[in-house]
């Protein structure tokens, strides 16, 4: 009843490198559990420094029922600078309390299980939101970092086969390095770009950025999809022009996102679709006459049901650390 493991992130990637088509199918029930009242999803809880205004450390508690029956918070840092020195931009870890006691029953490592969800998130939006597939198509990737990669591996996981990768990043070692890690997974020719418009082109284009402020200004074309990963590139506009699909509405729509921007310029919601969930149930249909933008602002429920899937898996497997005599007192006298 007392037992508390840890899962080192070495074993965290063992599990996920080889689940994705796994972990695909968990997001998709995550999502229709979050759209049926099954969880519990609070607001996102945000640590700024105001020597640090590009740096954040964000909680996010949650509640996943139906078949997880878990609550948990995950602390996850975002830190931009790291990656000049050749670190991850992000680090987070992930705590699990049982239902039914509330004792905490596991900390896993959780930067990949983070990058997972994210990137599981929107792989089920690309196979969702583009129905008649991806042949004869590109997929565009603005931003070569981590989350990109994950995406990248995620969209081949769920089956979206382009005919090409153009990867755009101001930072060209990192695109470059991201059209390495393409060519070298993927059977489909990858090439940089140092030109935004170029990338901007593309039937599917991928956010996956740090941006701050939108710097995207140019409508996008009937029949494209984008994946609004990083939820501040697009200027309101944008968004305007366009069928929006979000993961959550009221949690989307705040912390000055694109949708947010969109929000309060027009005082009003209607530019709001509906959500992934609703599309994923039939209840919402894809429009054909306008481009569609998928914005998630990334659900802690997301990280319960990967989360509660690796410790599964590692427990299986006996790779978790136990943790003996964790709890100081077990009973009240």
């Amino acid at each position: 009843m007392f037992d508390f493991d840890v899962v080192a992130g070495e074993t965290v990637r063992e599990v996920l490198s080889g689940k994705r088509a796994e972990v695909l199918g968990i997001v998709s029930r995550a999502y229709r559990s979050h759209e049926a009242g099954e969880t519990v999803n609070p607001d996102s809880y945000f640590l700024r420094f105001p020597e640090k205004p590009d740096s954040r450390i964000i909680a996010l508690p949650a509640y996943l029922g139906a078949d997880v029956r878990l609550a948990g918070i995950k602390w996850i840092a975002s830190f931009p600078r790291n990656t000049q020195a050749g670190m991850p931009r992000a680090s987070a870890v992930l705590l699990l309390n049982d239902y039914e006691t509330g004792y905490p029953v596991a900390c896993l490592e959780a930067a990949a299980i983070s990058a997972a969800r994210t990137a599981a998130s929107a792989a089920v939006a690309a196979t969702t939101l583009r129905p008649g597939g991806f042949a004869g198509t590109r997929i565009a990737v603005v931003g070569g970092g981590v989350i990109a990669r994950n995406i990248c591996d995620y969209l081949q996981a769920a089956g979206c086969a382009p005919d090409a990768y153009v990867v755009h990043d101001l930072h060209e070692e990192s695109g470059q390095a991201l059209v390495g890690h393409l060519r070298a997974t993927q059977e489909r020719p990858a090439s940089f770009t140092a030109d935004l418009g170029t990338a901007l082109e593309a039937e599917t284009v991928v956010f996956a950025t740090t941006a701050l402020e939108p710097y995207v200004t140019t409508p996008f074309k009937p029949g494209q999809l984008v994946l609004n990963i990083s939820l501040r590139d697009l200027a309101p506009e944008v968004v305007l022009g366009a069928q929006n699909i979000l993961d959550d509405i009221d949690h989307c729509l705040k912390a000055n996102t694109s949708p947010h921007l969109a929000e309060q310029l027009t005082g009003s919601r209607d530019f709001v679709t509906g959500t992934l969930a609703g599309v994923l149930n039939g209840e919402v249909p894809v429009a054909e006459d306008r481009p569609v933008i998928f914005s998630p602002f990334g659900l802690g429920v997301l990280d319960l049901a990967v989360g509660a899937f690796v410790l599964e898996q590692a427990r299986a497997a006996g790779s978790t650390l136990a943790v003996p005599n964790f709890f100081g007192e077990t009973r009240r006298w």
